[in-house]
């Protein structure tokens, strides 16, 4: 396989044979997903949480899963006592500590004092079939009830406007926090992306998956110059700005879905000044 990721920097490779999705992209579970707010919305119909940087969380009634549909190896008091309530959330170490949570998740070797310091954010019930106004009085009664700390109800709350959505957006930023959630409190858990669910950050994100490696020139000689990265759309461009010095030594393997923050797109599409943020070790091939 590295002798074929070699070859595609040359260009002797398909890129289309180096994208072919993991064998437990079918497992993934059917999440709703958000899309990106834009001024002129009716907050009245929404409910404002924050944005947690953590890794999404599924617990589908037996398993912790991840988005990507991969099996969680938390402790078992972890998950004890869990109902068999499916329960949608956010692993999370706290504000900043992204790298933590994402490194804790994805060990397989268990790390108790790692998972210590990890919160289940709960914030809504999948199997529910109310409406969001209708789950949240459940999901706090479901989490008050299995009395554990780390398990907890997103806070959620509403805005008179966008002046009022902006001036906490703000102050949850300058707080650490990433960003804000909407959502829409007559909606009911549909699994995919749509104004059901709302993001709202002072910067534009998404992800992209890595499908090749292009040499670097110059003093990037001899390791990684670009990445390029596919859009769900099928768009391909190619990812350098942004990359540490370690990352180009060590790039994100092919295959391997990476955030990038982008300022607007392209008449066709494409994102303008697209610069790379980090590897998503919870993605599928598509929050």
């Amino acid at each position: 396989m590295l002798r074929r990721h070699c070859l595609a920097w040359l260009g002797l490779v398909p890129l289309a044979a180096l994208t072919t999705p993991p064998a437990w992209a079918a497992d993934a579970p059917a999440l709703l997903l958000a899309n990106v707010y834009h001024p002129g919305m009716r907050l009245a119909d929404y409910w404002v949480s924050e944005k947690y940087d953590g890794v999404r969380g599924y617990w589908d009634g037996h398993t912790l899963r991840t988005r990507g549909g991969e099996t969680v190896a938390a402790p078992a008091w972890f998950t004890a006592n869990w109902s068999d309530v499916p329960m949608d959330g956010e692993l999370w170490a706290g504000r900043g500590r992204f790298s933590h949570t994402q490194s804790t998740v994805r060990q397989q070797q268990l790390d108790d004092a790692a998972w210590r310091e990890m919160r289940f954010m709960v914030f809504d019930l999948p199997a529910h079939g109310g409406t969001f106004d209708q789950r949240l009085p459940a999901l706090n009664t479901l989490v008050e009830s299995l009395g554990q700390p780390w398990v907890q109800a997103v806070p959620q709350q509403r805005v008179a406007n966008d002046a009022a959505l902006q001036k906490l957006l703000l102050r949850t930023v300058r707080a650490g926090g990433e960003g804000l959630m909407l959502h829409r409190g007559a909606s009911m858990y549909r699994a995919g992306r749509s104004d059901d669910l709302i993001k709202v950050k002072t910067h534009e994100d998404t992800e992209a998956r890595v499908v090749a490696h292009l040499p670097g020139q110059g003093r990037h000689a001899g390791r990684l110059g670009a990445l390029v990265v596919e859009m769900p759309s099928g768009q391909r461009f190619r990812l350098g700005a942004g990359l540490t010095d370690a990352e180009r030594d060590h790039p994100p393997p092919v295959g391997s879905w990476v955030t990038y923050r982008f300022r607007g797109t392209h008449d066709g599409g494409l994102p303008r000044f697209a610069s790379f943020v980090r590897v998503r070790d919870d993605m599928q091939p598509s929050r």
